[in-house]
């Protein structure tokens, strides 16, 4: 990823005079103006004008006064319309705002401008009104837009720290737990290739996939269990009664509203449990809140990175390979814990 740098009409006087003395030492050693201009960041007439100084009067003759015009004039947006835009991008999604875009893109922020004061930038000029905003283009967290945020804030904000005190009083574990499936020719990364020419690679047939159900604290405790097929009832009543005879003590299990989770086989047998599991439920349609879904995410990274495999019973034993190292890197599985949406979940 290429380095933007600075603004050099935004730095310190001495930062500017740093500049010029190294573009001169360039100028000295044989360096071409356009690239000494390229490596410090500023613009080649500038370099070429302190060099024309230093041949011809030295040093002292080098001119120490800030070139071009002041930052921010010339600027289309005002500064109290620049914080209205940055306000909204923070807060509204553009089709909130009657924005036909799916995130926040250079044309939608175009169209938003445009929208909110019937001011016409080009989309490279938006662009650099964005980076001048330090804004930058990153891929998505994505949740389900017909999800309830008042679901998601009570459970961040009520349910989950109710659940984490009473743990806590009646000296419960709580676990995070999720699926995930995995097939042989699922390899989320890219491949280089000359310039031209696609990337390729040599896949399985179809339908070799095996998958897992894990549990994991934020303490960096885990178990899981591999399966093939769906993830039923009964599969998930057998990760259940392993839990319970792997474990010490009361768990606090909190998964999703999957149909194999929500059984009323499971339920019953919860209920002659309750002593030592008792499950909770997350808001619907919100996998974002479970620290479970980036171990799943961070699987499915890595499970084929020595190669895709050729059979299930391989893609079993990748997912089984990378879940038992995870046991003994409690460390690494606290990291789930970081990401932005499930931070509220930390060990305190």
């Amino acid at each position: 990823m290429a380095i933007t740098l600075p603004d050099a009409r935004l730095e310190s006087d001495d930062v500017l005079e740093a500049l010029r003395l190294r573009a001169l030492r360039g100028y000295d050693l044989g360096f071409a103006e356009a690239d000494i201009a390229e490596l410090l960041g500023v613009r080649r007439e500038t370099v070429s004008r302190w060099v024309t100084a230093y041949r011809q009067g030295g040093l002292d003759a080098v001119p120490g006064c800030r070139p071009g015009r002041p930052v921010g004039s010339g600027r289309l947006l005002s500064d109290a319309q620049a914080e209205h835009i940055q306000r909204l991008l923070c807060t509204q999604q553009p089709d909130e705002l009657g924005i036909p875009a799916p995130l926040w893109n250079r044309r939608a922020v175009r169209d938003l401008i445009r929208q909110e004061y019937g001011i016409d930038l080009a989309v490279r000029t938006v662009g650099s009104y964005l980076a001048r905003w330090h804004f930058t283009s990153k891929v998505p967290n994505r949740h389900r837009r017909d999800r309830d945020p008042e679901d998601v804030d009570e459970w961040v904000e009520q349910t989950y720290p109710a659940i984490a005190q009473r743990a806590e009083a009646e000296g419960a574990t709580v676990l995070w737990c999720d699926e995930v499936g995995v097939a042989a020719d699922q390899c989320p990364t890219k491949g280089y290739a000359p310039a031209g020419e696609p990337a390729t690679m040599g896949v399985p047939g179809p339908h070799i996939r095996a998958s897992a159900v894990s549990a994991i604290s934020n303490a960096g405790e885990g178990h899981f269990m591999t399966y093939t097929g769906t993830l039923a009832a009964a599969v998930f009543l057998v990760f259940l009664t392993r839990l319970e005879r792997g474990t010490t003590g009361k768990v606090f299990l909190i998964a999703d509203r999957h149909a194999a989770h929500t059984d009323a086989g499971v339920a019953a047998w919860l209920a002659a449990h309750r002593d030592r599991i008792e499950v909770f439920y997350l808001p619907p349609r919100s996998p974002e809140l479970n620290p479970d879904e980036y171990l799943n995410n961070d699987l499915k990274g890595r499970v084929h990175d020595s190669g895709l495999p050729h059979t299930s019973a391989e893609v079993r034993s990748r997912i089984q390979q990378f879940l038992r190292r995870l046991l003994h890197l409690p460390e690494h599985v606290m990291s789930y814990f970081q990401h932005p949406a499930v931070q509220y979940a930390t060990a305190m």
